[in-house]
């Protein structure tokens, strides 16, 4: 899956649920160590907004319409990108589905921190390789977060911290992702929203993981710290222009490297989601589907799994 480039795996592929299931462990430990704010004095400048135009794909037969729309778990609030075709698609439609609706925020924490915290096992720092153990210190502290805390934690959540921690520093923030404003959106409206996973098989996804597949993700996460920022300026400027082929290849030099996490993370998913979204054709209606981006580009995408289903889907053109 991306091990070379895990902080890209992980905003792009990243469960919701880890990060829309309100603040993270990680997260409250540090704000009850932090000092009281500076009162700040020097003027602002007004932060200017970016229109985004990302892509959209639809799958229709004589009585149902079903969009695709592929988003980012992490977006700066300075984004605009929820209107004009994606805007109208999701209100002609009657159903939202997205890949987990959250469960609130105090079930969310619950949740991940029954398979994040390993009080009684042993160190993240004693399972890393020599020479990754100062680095994971530097990482944490870089942070502002308690090596008391992260180093009895299991990886998989290691990996997440180190890799979503930073780019939330740079102003990517997930109460701004497209998921939250997606569900948000419908449950204001009424429309019937639903998951095509449960949170807890989210959090499962990387829970489950064998140690050594965690130890991986969490070593190439400390391998690119340096490197993080830019690497998702590249997929956020592909998502933004609503460029289909350079997301993909971008996914695809992400998903070459350990075919049994891009088995399990992303094709196994995408057989799945596809297989719904076939059936949901025989019923009459116009369904908004909106699933991580890296799941509708590259190699084996939704979309290539509908094609082997027979399904068609079309780019919608932007005017």
């Amino acid at each position: 899956m991306i091990l070379p480039k895990s902080s890209r795996f992980l905003t792009i592929f990243l469960a919701p649920t880890l990060l829309l299931s309100g603040p993270s462990i990680e997260a409250r430990t540090a704000r009850k160590q932090a000092k009281p704010p500076v009162p700040v004095t020097t003027p602002v400048a007004p932060v200017q907004t970016v229109q985004a135009r990302p892509a959209l794909w639809v799958a229709k037969d004589k009585d149902t319409t079903i969009y695709l729309f592929g988003t980012i778990h992490l977006l700066k609030p300075n984004l605009v990108w929820f209107e004009g075709p994606i805007r109208k698609a999701f209100d002609d439609a009657g159903q939202v589905v997205v890949e987990a609706t959250d469960a609130g925020e105090s079930a969310g924490q619950s949740a991940v921190l029954q398979r994040a915290l390993d009080a009684g096992g042993p160190t993240v720092t004693s399972q890393l390789p020599v020479e990754m153990r100062a680095p994971y210190a530097e990482a944490v502290k870089s942070l502002g977060l308690p090596m008391a805390l992260m180093d009895h934690v299991k990886p998989w959540f290691a990996a997440i911290t180190l890799s979503s921690g930073p780019l939330q520093k740079l102003g990517y923030d997930p109460s701004s992702g497209a998921d939250r404003a997606i569900m948000a959106a419908a449950r204001k409206q009424g429309k019937e929203l639903i998951g095509l996973e449960t949170a807890e098989s989210q959090i499962g996804l990387f829970a489950n993981l064998p140690a050594d597949l965690q130890i991986s993700l969490l070593t190439q996460a400390l391998k690119e710290q340096a490197s993080m920022g830019d690497t998702i300026a590249k997929m956020m400027t592909a998502w933004i222009a609503g460029d289909p082929a350079a997301l993909a290849v971008e996914m695809n030099e992400s998903l070459e490297d350990d075919p049994k996490l891009e088995k399990l993370l992303l094709f196994d998913r995408n057989q799945l989601w596809a297989d719904w979204i076939k059936g949901r054709l025989k019923k009459p209606g116009v369904v908004f589907v909106a699933v991580g981006a890296g799941h509708l580009a590259g190699k084996g995408s939704v979309q290539d799994a509908l094609r082997k289903r027979g399904v068609k889907t079309a780019l919608i053109e932007r005017p």
